[in-house]
């Protein structure tokens, strides 16, 4: 099966990059992926998957039924949005949409899925179970997989497998993590209500710009005291607004962050956290506050047994030397996870570094890839779905 599955995606190498730079050079925006959509949908159905359009608005679900007597699904999510940056790769084919970019690899993942599906279509006849493949709109705004969640797309779905380009890796490299794989990110807003005054004389006013630098300041400084630096949380105030002129005492400051962390058990606890540090500092100074804490996306737990089956693809079609086990999570998110609050799953990374010209980061309006890591993605993939119905 894996000489098959690596025989078929090389000869399908030119075609999924000339889909590859489609997507490029045609991005389209979280909720706005129609003709990506369109394009997706198309080619699946000629290769003989069956398509489901709409879902979740521009997403797309294909469903490919194999021999196997079990009628629940593998499902294999791919995303396909890009971000409002405007790109500088000089790249024959970059973005032809004035300030929007696939600067994280979305034109890569949707390619890799369709690759799959094409690999897997062909080996129809002897795949082992049903796949569901799940192309997710709105990924940036983590948004899109509740919107599939909700429209169906997790309906007797048994396990998930998903993937993420990596500039650190090589190409023809993947990483597999163990455990954590990316932090849960929550938004939060806290504005500090105090009382206006005149600037020569603060004593008779009540300072929201001071109270909440130490609101700020004894945030940063509990997190090293009291949470346990084995479960790290990070928690970023980036935008601050408030005041009305340089000799007026502000009455009111809005502060907007993020907070990440990795633990389930920390995540729990922070929003009473943060509002007994808010709470404490603004009782003491006589201000008023509210605070609004918004959950975003819980943190990826890769599952052990997917992993292992991802990691076994990985190993047998390229060789231990290149498949990384990755010591560290990212504090990056992915709504991944709300799939695997249906069922268990696992994502890896899947190196485009290139080895001749410098690594951009993502979302850098330079990066780009090796465009040979899209037959690696395939191959693990599509190895990894047929290994997944071998487990016992």
């Amino acid at each position: 099966m894996l000489s098959q599955i690596k025989d078929l995606a090389e000869q399908l190498a030119p075609r999924l990059i000339e889909i590859r730079r489609h997507f490029h050079s045609h991005p389209e925006l979280s909720g706005e992926e129609y003709q990506t959509a369109a394009y997706v949908a198309g080619v699946l159905s000629s290769c003989g998957v069956h398509v489901r359009e709409g879902v979740a608005k521009t997403g797309v679900i294909g469903e490919l039924v194999g021999q196997g007597e079990d009628d629940g699904w593998l499902a294999i999510r791919t995303d396909m949005d890009a971000l409002p940056i405007a790109e500088r790769t000089d790249l024959e084919y970059a973005s032809q949409k004035a300030d929007v970019m696939h600067a994280c690899g979305h034109d890569v993942h949707a390619t890799v899925g369709l690759g799959t599906a094409m690999v897997l279509s062909q080996l129809k006849e002897t795949l082992p179970g049903n796949v569901r493949f799940l192309f997710q709109p709105a990924e940036e705004i983590a948004q899109g997989a509740g919107w599939m969640v909700k429209d169906g797309a997790m309906e007797k779905v048994k396990g998930i497998f998903g993937l993420h380009v990596f500039p650190t890796i090589p190409a023809g490299s993947v990483g597999i993590r163990h455990g954590a794989l990316t932090a849960a990110a929550d938004d939060l807003e806290i504005i500090i209500q105090g009382e206006s005054g005149h600037g020569a004389r603060p004593h008779q006013a009540i300072d929201a710009i001071w109270i909440a630098s130490q609101v700020i300041t004894t945030l940063q400084q509990a997190i090293s005291r009291t949470h346990n630096p084995l479960r790290p949380v990070v928690l970023t105030i980036g935008q601050i607004t408030g005041g009305r002129a340089p000799n007026v005492i502000a009455d009111t400051v809005k502060l907007l962050g993020t907070v990440r962390s990795l633990h389930p058990d920390t995540h729990a606890e922070l929003p009473g956290w943060i509002e007994q540090i808010v709470a404490g500092v603004c009782q003491m100074y006589g201000a008023k506050y509210h605070l609004n804490y918004r959950r975003g996306v819980p943190s990826v737990q890769n599952d052990p047994i997917m992993n292992q089956a991802l990691e076994s693809a990985a190993v047998e079609a390229w060789g231990s030397d290149r498949v990384q086990i990755l010591p560290e999570p990212s504090l990056g998110a992915e709504d991944f996870s709300l799939y695997l609050e249906h069922a268990p799953g696992s994502m890896f990374r899947l190196g485009v570094g290139h080895r001749d010209k410098p690594n951009y980061p993502l979302h850098h309006p330079q990066f780009s890839i090796d465009e040979s890591a899209i037959v690696t993605g395939v191959v693990t993939l599509a190895y990894a779905a047929c290994k997944y119905w071998q487990l016992p």
